[in-house]
């Protein structure tokens, strides 16, 4: 299947549904689309139309064949994900309606201002679409598809968009997620743009490649939370691990701190960082960042640090990799605490799905006990509303964190 973008009027577009076929569930197993919980599992399956391909829309029905709503199917553990709650089908607005929701809902957050130019637009069931992320960085939006409902879907949602935000938008991207298998190439869909590309965030400024950065090219979810950090920041002397382009680190500078060093596997994302603290106004030279593993760069560490960050990416990507992942947390906190000066703030986070806050939590009381030293919790983190959390759906809450103090 071949992303084309089709020559429409917006003024005029609409986009005609096609259902495929049903679904009809076992009879008990209705209660949490009843609910509004966008997920059907294949187990809960009754029976369904033969020639279903990934991606079709169907139609969700309970054992007396009342509708729940309708959604794409997909061949796999979630085998539908409801996008329209309604006995009637959804209608030739659908797109454009959604969005203009999810629109409004960052409008009445202050999204985006003259200070923040990037926000998420749309967060998957956040925004009733489950498996569609479009972040926007200024003039440019970035679509990704994590399912082939999705991915079917792009031009209607490239239309969409253009209808909406035409005063807004100067190019719209299409990047395929890394767990998304597709034949089709990243791209531009409309307009184009250079990259790296400027954004402000709260008045700091940072560069985005989302043709070669990860995700869809800066850490948005961290917002609220790098705000909170300056607060902390005047002064000390900081590591930012697991650090990216630099998004902690430039929020640390710009509060007041002493001194930061920044650190991250990826050689890309370091001279990203670099660029980024120049960028703001800031010397590399008494702010070093470094290309190297977070656990060796800790291994020689002693009382070197006001602050730490600890911002892994998500250890635990399945179920199966929990334990370990775990394992994993409890290490990298545990050494934070050894190697922090008695006074000292460790912001420490979890974007792990399926890590929730509860297991979060007493993994890092299990590093605490390790070592040794008091702690106290200042502060439980999260994610910014522009990550939206539908209340149906709880596993939308995926990033967790922690503002610890370390007697």
């Amino acid at each position: 299947m071949a992303i084309r973008l089709k020559t429409l009027n917006p003024l005029s577009f609409a986009t005609m549904i096609t259902i495929a076929g049903s679904i009809q569930l076992k009879k008990g197993k209705e209660q949490s689309a009843k609910r509004h919980h966008p997920w059907i599992f294949s187990g809960a399956i009754d029976s369904k139309t033969d020639t279903l391909n990934d991606g079709d829309w169907v139609v969700v029905m309970d054992a007396h064949k009342t509708i729940l709503g309708y959604g794409h199917f997909h061949h796999g553990t979630i085998a539908v994900r409801i996008l329209h709650f309604s006995k009637e089908p959804p209608g030739p607005q659908f797109w454009k309606e959604k969005i203009m929701a999810a629109h409004l809902q960052r409008k009445s957050i202050g999204l985006p201002s003259s200070s923040t130019n990037a926000y998420r637009l749309i967060h998957g069931e956040g925004d009733g679409l489950s498996g569609l992320i479009i972040d926007v960085y200024n003039e440019v939006a970035i679509i990704q598809a994590h399912t082939q409902g999705m991915h079917r879907e792009v031009s209607h949602i490239v239309e969409a968009l253009r209808q909406l935000l035409a005063d807004q938008l100067s190019a719209i991207y299409f990047k395929n997620p890394p767990s998304h298998q597709s034949n089709e190439k990243d791209g531009y869909l409309f307009g184009k743009s250079s990259v790296p590309h400027i954004i402000r965030e709260a008045g700091h400024q940072f560069l985005v490649d989302w043709e070669s950065g990860q995700k869809t090219g800066f850490f948005l979810d961290q917002r609220e939370n790098r705000k909170l950090l300056a607060e902390f920041s005047k002064g000390r002397k900081v590591l930012n691990t697991f650090c990216y382009t630099g998004g902690f680190s430039i929020y640390a500078l710009q509060a007041g701190a002493a001194e930061v060093h920044s650190v991250d596997t990826s050689e890309k994302a370091i001279a990203l960082t670099r660029e980024n603290i120049v960028l703001n106004g800031f010397d590399n030279e008494k702010n070093p960042s470094f290309a190297i593993d977070t656990f060796g760069f800790l291994s020689d560490k002693k009382d070197c640090y006001d602050l730490i960050v600890l911002d892994p990416p998500a250890f635990a990507k399945h179920k199966s990799a929990k334990h370990q992942a775990m394992k994993g947390y409890q290490r990298l906190n545990a050494e934070a605490f050894r190697i922090i000066k008695s006074g000292g703030i460790i912001f420490t986070f979890s974007c792990s799905q399926v890590v929730n806050r509860q297991l979060f939590y007493d993994t890092i009381v299990s590093a605490a006990i390790q070592s040794g030293r008091e702690i106290k919790v200042l502060h439980h983190l999260s994610q910014p509303g522009d990550h939206a959390v539908s209340i149906f759906h709880s596993e939308g809450e995926y990033l967790k964190g922690l503002v610890l103090y370390v007697e």
